[in-house]
C-alpha cells in the first residue's frame, strides 16, 4: 500500500459500520474480551474494526485493519509503547500507517480525552478521527455496567 492509498482510505468518509457491536470472550482464553465489525465503504475497501479489552491489565484498543496490510490505524489506552527510535510514548497513543514503518511508529493524540474504562467515548473518538460512521450501539462488555451510546 502506498501512502497515497492509505490517505485515501483514512480520509474516505463513506466508511461505516452497520449494526450493534457486542463484546465476546477472547478465543485464546485470555482475560480479554473483543469484537470484530466489518467496515463497509463506497470503494469497497477490505476493512474491519477490532476492539480488545484486557480486564486484568486494563488495556483497551480499537484498530482499523486492512485485510491485505494488517493494522493501518489504531488507538491504544493503557498499553505502553516505544517507537523504533526507542522513544517512550506512553500508554495513550495512536498508530497511523506509513509506507516506511507500516504501523510501528506511534504518537500521542491531543484529541483523545477518554480513559481506558470509558469504552463509549474512546470508541466515538476513534471513529471520528478514522472517519467511520457507526450506525448502531457499542455495547459494554457484559461484566461492566453503565450507559451505552448510540451514534
Amino acid at each position: 500500500m502506498t501512502q497515497i492509498e492509505f490517505e485515501a482510505i483514512i480520509e474516505d468518509a463513506s466508511k461505516r459500520i452497520d449494526g450493534n457491536i457486542s463484546w465476546s470472550e477472547d478465543e485464546d482464553h485470555s482475560p480479554a474480551v473483543e469484537f470484530r465489525a466489518e467496515v463497509a465503504s463506497g470503494p469497497g475497501y477490505p476493512l474491519f474494526a477490532r476492539g480488545s479489552y484486557n480486564r486484568e491489565a486494563r488495556k483497551l484498543s480499537y484498530v482499523l485493519i486492512h485485510r491485505g496490510e494488517g493494522r493501518i490505524y489504531g488507538l491504544c489506552l493503557g498499553i505502553d509503547h516505544h517507537n523504533t527510535t526507542c522513544e517512550y510514548i506512553g500508554d495513550r497513543h495512536k498508530h497511523r500507517w506509513s509506507e516506511s514503518l507500516r504501523d510501528k511508529e506511534v504518537y500521542v493524540p491531543s484529541d483523545i480525552t477518554a480513559g481506558v474504562s470509558d469504552f463509549s467515548n474512546a470508541w466515538e473518538q476513534f471513529c471520528s478521527e478514522a472517519r467511520i460512521i457507526h450506525n448502531g450501539v457499542l455495547h459494554l462488555p457484559s461484566e461492566l455496567s453503565g450507559e451505552q451510546r448510540i451514534f
